[in-house]
């Protein structure tokens, strides 16, 4: 509903996706919805997006991911 901001596939298939930007400007689907982060595995037959789990302690409720990039070792 909020829709995807970015996008950032590793080497292996797997694809980090944030979603729910809020922008002043911008209209927002749903407003009082928190952001969040999607993985995708890219390598499956029907690959499909599935919300990963943010720990505790996290602030939640200020989460506007804008933009999203991996580091890998």
């Amino acid at each position: 509903e909020t829709g995807s901001e970015d996008i950032d596939i590793l080497p292996n298939g797997l694809a980090f996706i944030s979603s729910g930007l809020k922008y002043p400007g911008i209209k927002s689907l749903a407003p009082d919805k928190a952001g969040e982060i999607f993985l995708m595995d890219l390598n499956e037959d029907n690959p499909r997006a599935v919300e990963l789990r943010i720990s505790r302690g996290f602030d939640l409720a200020s989460f506007n991911p804008h933009g999203i990039s991996t580091y890998v070792d």
